[in-house]
C-alpha cells in the first residue's frame, strides 16, 4: 500500500495528513464534511475561536454519527477504532504543521 501526504483545510487552517491511497479519497470527504460543519457554527457568529468552532463542529457529527447508531445498529467497537485511526493521523498533522 503506497503512503501520501493529503493537504486538507478547515476553516482556513491548512492540515498535512499522511495517509494510504486508499484513506485519501475518504480522508478528504471527511476534512470536507468538518469543514463546512466548522464554517456553519462560525457563521452562526457566536464561536470566534478557530479551535473552539472546530471542537464544536467535531461534536456535533460525534453526535450525528451516535443517532445514526441507534437507527442503523452501528458497530461501536469500529467507529472506536476509526476514531483513535483518525485522532493520530490528525495529531501527526498538527505536529507536522507545528515543526514545519
Amino acid at each position: 500500500m503506497n503512503n501520501t501526504t493529503l493537504n486538507i483545510s478547515i476553516i482556513g487552517r491548512e492540515f498535512s495528513i499522511a495517509c494510504t491511497d486508499k484513506e485519501c479519497e475518504e480522508l478528504q470527504l471527511a476534512a470536507t464534511y468538518l469543514d463546512n460543519k466548522a464554517r456553519d457554527i462560525k457563521a452562526e457568529g457566536k464561536i470566534i475561536d478557530a479551535d473552539r468552532i472546530a471542537l464544536i463542529a467535531a461534536l456535533r457529527i460525534t453526535h450525528e454519527l451516535l443517532m445514526l447508531r441507534n437507527v442503523t445498529g452501528f458497530d461501536m467497537d469500529e467507529f472506536k477504532r476509526r476514531i483513535i485511526t483518525l485522532k493520530k493521523k490528525v495529531d501527526e498533522a498538527i505536529t507536522m504543521r507545528n515543526e514545519g
